[in-house]
């Protein structure tokens, strides 16, 4: 694991980028490609909203609706592509009860249902808490230009320490690629140049246009397109038994 600073480079910085619920803006002019980095700032105006701990099942959708709205804009698959069942999350990489998630339902969720094939993992960003939300999940996505969203993923959930304290700064982003040993010098540029915006921005459409109102928000989608809803940090029971009968149409 490395903890060497990235080579320094001199590079101005001067852009706005322009977004629902994200803006990024700086002018920082001939300094080093970490210090431009350390001193962006990303705005989001959406409130935070509630968790609203409901469960609901919803009939069959077609699978173009799927395809589009739960499959698009979100991170590279975890598990086996030809699983038959597949979980979406939505998740805000500040919310107490993804890192309650994350922490206490997510390991095992890996171990008995992804790791063995029988279901597949996508994560979406809904980024409501504030502008280091928003900050994160551009981490992980620059992380995954270098094949490496999941590591990028975990480590800032094992180093949450709440919202809107500064456990997602920029100097802490940067120490987090580097210590997943990322180029840190493409990451940086990836960050600076705020390369994935719109799959950020969109991701979070994605989540209100399905009417979601807190994170983490789950949907298991069965093997005839059935879509069942999860609201809320639920226990792993809770997944066990919707996994559990939705490979029962495949047994």
């Amino acid at each position: 694991m490395s903890s060497q600073k990235p080579k320094c480079k001199t590079k101005k910085l001067d852009m706005l980028i322009h977004g629902p619920s994200l803006a990024i803006g700086a002018a920082i002019a001939s300094v080093t490609l970490v210090v431009a980095f350390l001193g962006f700032s990303m705005i989001n105006d959406e409130p935070e909203l509630v968790i609203e701990p409901v469960q609901n099942s919803q009939p069959t959708i077609p699978p173009s609706v799927i395809s589009s709205t739960f499959m698009a804009n979100g991170s590279p698959i975890l598990g086996d592509p030809n699983a038959p069942v597949t979980l979406v999350e939505f998740g805000d990489y500040q919310c107490h009860f993804c890192n309650v998630h994350f922490h206490n339902t997510e390991h095992s969720l890996v171990e008995n249902f992804i790791q063995t094939g029988k279901v597949k993992m996508i994560f979406k960003d809904f980024t409501i808490i504030g502008p280091d939300s928003i900050n994160a999940a551009h981490g992980a996505h620059c992380a995954n230009d270098q094949g490496k969203f999941w590591q990028y993923h975990d480590i800032l959930y094992n180093n949450w320490t709440g919202e809107n304290n500064g456990w997602a700064s920029s100097a802490n982003l940067l120490r987090f690629a580097q210590e997943i040993e990322l180029d840190v010098d493409d990451w940086s540029e990836c960050m600076l140049d705020a390369r994935h915006s719109q799959i950020i921005t969109d991701s979070s459409k994605d989540a209100r246009d399905l009417g979601i109102t807190g994170t983490p928000a789950f949907f298991v989608i069965g093997p005839d397109n059935k879509i069942t809803k999860i609201s809320g940090a639920q226990p792993y029971e809770r997944f066990e038994q919707i996994f559990n009968a939705e490979l029962e149409k495949v047994s």
